[in-house]
């Protein structure tokens, strides 16, 4: 188990998700894999059921699904990864690093996160390239956090900006899912992931306790706390990729929603703690959308109704679950359409291959009581 102190705040500044244009309803992406991608190996009545119990309505994908059949193997998949996740994750951050009036020239520190493609030089460098990073920039990719990684990211700008308070850092999350589906897998795995994943990418701009930006107490940019690092005993066949000739091969396990039940409650009540506070004291969750189990999982494990979750919930139905992007997402949305009330404190989190947990403890800024103790 690992911790941050809370030290000297950073600050997330914006929040931006991208998203293909293809989009599809559930029923659309149910008849093209029964019908066309794995044609007479399954059941389609049991896929059917499969996809409708995700509670996912629609998703975003790469490609037109009708291209998906012409994939021969994992290396065309994987270039089909490259060239859409560099377009997807440029967008994001411009889109991200405009919001608050700076460009590509500003950012000190790039993180990026993937766990759905392979790619060397890694993806944040080729968007360098793409967008006009500075030539110093401070590359640092994450590979194979998977569904952990978005609030993992957040946790690791926090981490660099201790050391930079006066510097500008970037995460950008892609994931693009639907390129690892193995068409000859009939796993339970394979056919649940089928109607859970999509596709997506999103950046987080932050900047350090000493940037001008970092002065202006607006509740839509939270301060980061602290976080917290969780990885949970025997259970590393729990979620992941099997790697072979074919490309990644989804595992994940049923006993998912058990891990949640098992830990994360006790977990987020002691980092809590830790910071002298309680569960009354979070306001707002920005949750990772695992799947309809999982986040019924959580609910229980946080001893929260299902309102707490409401963002989560609705994401998962609009887009899917977008592994590390998701949770940046879901934060997005909260922002945009939920304003923390200042002062008030949140709580992120996700889970993720390890088995592992990230928990980040956030804090909507309060301008009256920021100018009271500057007078004090």
């Amino acid at each position: 188990m690992t911790t941050t102190s809370p030290s000297r705040p950073s600050r997330v500044v914006s929040v931006r998700g991208a998203l293909p244009e293809h989009r599809y309803s559930q029923e659309e992406i149910t008849a093209s894999f029964t019908d066309t991608l794995v044609e007479g190996s399954v059941n389609a009545a049991v896929v059917e059921r499969f996809h409708r119990n995700a509670c996912v309505e629609t998703r975003h994908t790469a490609m037109p699904l009708a291209d998906y059949a012409d994939l021969g193997d994992f290396g065309q998949s994987n270039d089909v990864f490259i060239r859409a996740g560099v377009e997807l994750g440029s967008r994001a951050v411009v889109d991200a690093l405009k919001a608050v009036g700076l460009t590509p020239a500003d950012v000190d520190v790039i993180v990026s996160c993937t766990v759905t493609g392979l790619a060397v030089p890694s993806l944040e460098a080729r968007v360098a390239q793409e967008i006009g990073l500075r030539p110093d920039v401070v590359r640092l990719p994450l590979v194979g956090l998977g569904c952990v990684a978005g609030a993992a990211g957040v946790a690791r700008l926090h981490d660099l900006l201790r050391g930079r308070p006066d510097g500008v850092a970037v995460l950008m999350s892609v994931e693009l899912c639907s390129l690892t589906l193995q068409r000859d897998d009939t796993s339970v795995a394979n056919l649940v992931a089928s109607g859970l994943f999509g596709d997506g990418a999103a950046a987080v701009v932050a900047v350090g306790a000493d940037h001008p930006l970092a002065q202006v107490a607006e509740p839509t940019q939270p301060e980061v706390l602290a976080s917290r690092s969780r990885m949970y005993p025997d259970s590393e066949r729990t979620m992941g990729w099997d790697v072979g000739a074919g490309g990644l091969k989804i595992v994940l396990d049923s006993s998912v929603p058990d891990l949640v039940r098992q830990y994360v409650g006790d977990d987020v009540r002691g980092f809590l703690a830790d910071h002298g506070l309680t569960h009354d004291d979070i306001e707002w969750y920005v949750a990772h959308p695992g799947g309809p189990k999982v986040l019924e999982a959580l609910q229980d494990a946080l001893e929260v109704d299902r309102e707490a979750l409401a963002m989560t919930w609705d994401s998962l139905r609009r887009i899917g679950n977008l592994s590390s992007s998701s949770v940046l997402h879901v934060m997005a949305d909260t922002l945009a359409d939920r304003p923390p009330r200042p002062g008030s404190y949140g709580l992120m989190l996700a889970m993720g291959p390890g088995f592992c947990s990230e928990l980040v403890l956030l804090r909507a800024p309060d301008a009256a009581a920021a100018a009271a103790e500057a007078v004090a």
